[in-house]
């Protein structure tokens, strides 16, 4: 009975270690939670982020009519909140990027709605293929943020 015991308990672990989330087993240090943008017109950059960018909305603690946060990765959200007093002139280097499965609907979608898309190199109505072939367009959001829409999903 003394030799089952050790055997019991290492089998209780294994069965307790198999069963945590992946993210209780493999801690790899610093993961994104969210990135908040700052804005003047939350209606409005809520219905862009929502029915352009087609990003789910999830609840948020608040319940102020000041915020709005979306779903961008399973532990990962974007949080629009209201109260900017002007829209401000951003540098595209500083960009948020999301990907799709086609750049090309992507596009046709920005075209119905009247949202101009650009180059990196600034080239209106046309994409720019990286040197690793990934496809990718930059337009600005409500308030100036550049967003990069790109074809390197999964």
């Amino acid at each position: 009975m003394k030799q089952r015991i050790p055997l019991l308990l290492l089998l209780a672990a294994v069965m307790i270690i198999s069963n945590m989330p992946a993210s209780a087993q493999q801690r790899k240090g610093v993961v994104l939670n969210h990135i908040a943008l700052y804005v003047v017109d939350l209606q409005k950059s809520t219905a862009f982020y929502r029915d352009i960018i087609q990003l789910d909305t999830i609840p948020e603690p608040f319940h102020d009519g000041r915020h709005t946060w979306f779903q961008v990765a399973e532990h990962s959200h974007l949080h629009i909140i209201s109260g900017a007093k002007a829209i401000t002139t951003h540098d595209k280097n500083s960009h948020l990027c999301f990907s799709v499965a086609s750049v090309d609907e992507f596009m046709s979608r920005l075209r119905k709605h009247h949202i101009p898309f650009y180059s990196w190199a600034g080239d209106a109505d046309k994409p720019t293929v990286r040197v690793d072939g990934i496809k990718q367009i930059y337009f600005t959001d409500p308030d100036g943020y550049w967003v990069e829409i790109n074809d390197d999903h999964p």
